[in-house]
């Protein structure tokens, strides 16, 4: 390894929401990110003390509420170096939905932590912004609605970019395996926030702001105006130089499958998808490799997602996490 590669730090926070003993308990999610925190220490040589895992099994101690998600990923941008090569990582296991804009025609994509603080794609594009110049942050979302999680980020694998003339996969699967989607309608999450605050509002917003205050995300503490500007900033960057590398389990108007939770391992399709082509190929893989790779292999199961990647062009062709 050179002398870069040998000073590049590693760091990571690894999420996996089950939802245990509610109606929108999954199954796979935990192991999700159990399975990518070996994998990161086995191959891509992430240590230990530089990765966080939240998860909301019982006994975990740190919870993954949209506070702690938040705070851990901005310890984690703080600790990168700038000019460092330094990786950041970020997989996220979990629910996801999406919520009106306040644009016509078009909606926001967000994760949906244990206590149901979203964090959306503003979000994830603001702490992006953040980086030290010379390092990346690499992010895998196994969660339904997922492709375009990093707001404003550029396509490179998607439903207006697809890398090959291959017709979209139909659903064949004939197991018996349980699958649950990783997707929380709107309204569902709208309903349960109304039963926590009482208001009676459709502006999801307010709830959030009623229940978390200023830890709720950016797009409901900002005024009007205040997000306009902060948007129109991320959209003059130069997305070719862009830090921020999206793999999204699917497109931002299909779900995500959690797999199994009877008798057999559970586990998310895309997540194990990205296992597979892990194991299948030892040597380094591009951030656009490993996205069509996962592709085929849900094509070939059967499931009907469609990973996607967005990316600067670089790291489109860029080696994913810096595989030495």
């Amino acid at each position: 390894m050179d002398q870069q590669g040998m000073d590049k730090r590693r760091l990571a926070v690894l999420v996996g929401c089950n939802y245990p003993n509610t109606r929108n308990e999954l199954h796979g999610c935990v192991n999700d990110v159990l399975a990518m925190k070996e994998t990161l220490l086995t191959r891509f040589g992430f240590k230990q003390d530089d990765m966080e895992v939240l998860t909301d099994e019982p006994e975990s101690k740190v919870k993954p509420t949209g506070a702690n998600i938040k705070a851990a990923l901005r310890r984690m941008v703080d600790k990168a170096q700038a000019g460092s090569g330094d990786v950041l990582f970020f997989h996220y296991s979990g629910h996801g939905t999406r919520i009106p804009s306040g644009h016509p025609f078009k909606k926001d994509e967000a994760i949906v932590p244990c206590d149901f603080n979203l964090i959306t794609d503003i979000d994830f594009r603001e702490l992006v912004n953040q980086l030290p110049k010379g390092t990346s942050f690499t992010m895998i979302s196994d969660s339904c609605h997922s492709g375009g999680l990093i707001d404003n980020e550029k396509e490179q694998i998607g439903p207006y970019s697809v890398s090959d003339d291959k017709p979209l996969a139909m659903e064949t699967r004939t197991t018996m395996t349980p699958i649950t989607s990783r997707a929380l309608p709107f309204k569902t999450v709208l309903d349960h926030l109304s039963s926590l605050t009482g208001i009676s509002t459709s502006d999801i917003g307010t709830h959030l702001l009623e229940l978390f205050g200023g830890d709720a995300g950016l797009k409901f503490r900002l005024p009007a105006m205040d997000l306009m500007d902060l948007l129109e900033k991320m959209t003059a960057r130069e997305r070719h130089v862009d830090a921020g590398i999206l793999l999204s389990g699917c497109q931002a108007d299909e779900t995500s499958a959690d797999v199994g939770g009877g008798g057999g391992k559970a586990y998310g399709a895309f997540s194990n998808a990205i296992q597979t082509v892990l194991k299948e190929n030892g040597g380094a893989l591009k951030n656009k490799q490993l996205v069509m790779m996962a592709r085929d292999v849900l094509e070939r199961l059967g499931f009907q997602q469609h990973p996607c990647l967005y990316c600067s062009d670089q790291n489109a062709d860029a080696t994913f996490l810096s595989q030495p």
